[in-house]
């Protein structure tokens, strides 16, 4: 689970409302059914006009990856695919199919499985690579959905402030209605730009990040899966692997692995 996303969006929505407080505002003053309805209601409005009603349905799933995403461990994905290798090398390939039932990741399972049915490497290559690419779609109209959100909601808020400012004038007989109903009208506004900005467009951002994560170690994989297939010496794999990870991150993982050496050949 990403807690980050969470404290964020509390601490976002907190800082904005404690500050309302702070200036005297009544945090009750904030709740407006009418200017909800205009904003969110005008919102999906205009999601459901210019994406596809499956989309729609799909994207609350592809939003909790926000939140729920589980973060690869690069070692143990270089650990794994070292020790594949190692079992290639000394017992052949056909020997990793007792390893593919304990694999958890279901590309890397259905790579091996590949593997041992004696699949091409391009042919392996091409059923990934369009893994891959179904992946990035999927995570791509989530992003487009909440980048469009965050750009409807602000218009939207603006359309149910004109709206409440045209009522408010409609009443200009009633001066003592006029400030009230002023308020009122710019919530509107106030829930399209809080939205869009602290939810929408963060959200979204916060997707495209882990898509381009998740490629990245997806990619990872079907290089590890390619070079268990080829045969290559384990130590060569585990730096094709490390190559894919950023200096600071690569250099701990080699200072722990030596580390992790050197404590085995004392023990033996």
């Amino acid at each position: 689970m990403d807690i980050a996303t969470v404290i964020g969006l509390l601490f976002g929505f907190g800082m904005i409302v404690g500050g309302f407080v702070l200036e005297g505002g009544n945090p009750m003053g904030l709740v407006q059914v009418t200017a909800g309805m205009i904003v969110f209601g005008g919102t999906i409005g205009a999601l459901l006009i210019s994406f596809p009603l499956s989309a729609l349905l799909k994207s609350p799933k592809g939003i909790m990856k926000t939140i729920f995403s589980k973060p690869h461990d690069p070692s143990e994905m270089i650990t794994l695919f070292t020790r594949l290798a190692e079992k290639a090398r000394r017992e052949g390939l056909l020997s990793l199919e007792e390893e593919e039932a304990a694999l958890d990741s279901a590309f890397i399972k259905k790579g091996v499985g590949l593997v041992v049915d004696g699949t091409d490497p391009e042919l392996i290559t091409a059923i990934l690579e369009i893994e891959i690419s179904a992946m990035e779609k999927r995570h791509g109209e989530v992003q487009g959905i909440l980048e469009a959100a965050g750009g409807y909601s602000p218009t939207m808020g603006i359309i149910g402030t004109v709206m409440g400012l045209v009522t408010v004038l409609a009443h200009l007989d009633e001066p003592e209605k006029l400030g009230g109903g002023v308020a009122v009208a710019f919530v509107a506004t106030l829930y399209g730009v809080i939205f869009a900005n602290v939810v929408y467009l963060p959200l979204a951002t916060k997707l495209k990040g882990l898509t381009h994560e998740e490629v990245m170690v997806r990619r990872m994989m079907l290089e590890g899966i390619l070079s268990v297939q080829a045969g290559e010496n384990p130590r060569v794999v585990q730096e094709k692997l490390l190559g894919f990870l950023p200096p600071a991150q690569r250099a701990k993982l080699v200072t722990t692995g030596r580390e992790g050496s050197e404590e085995r050949a004392a023990a033996a």
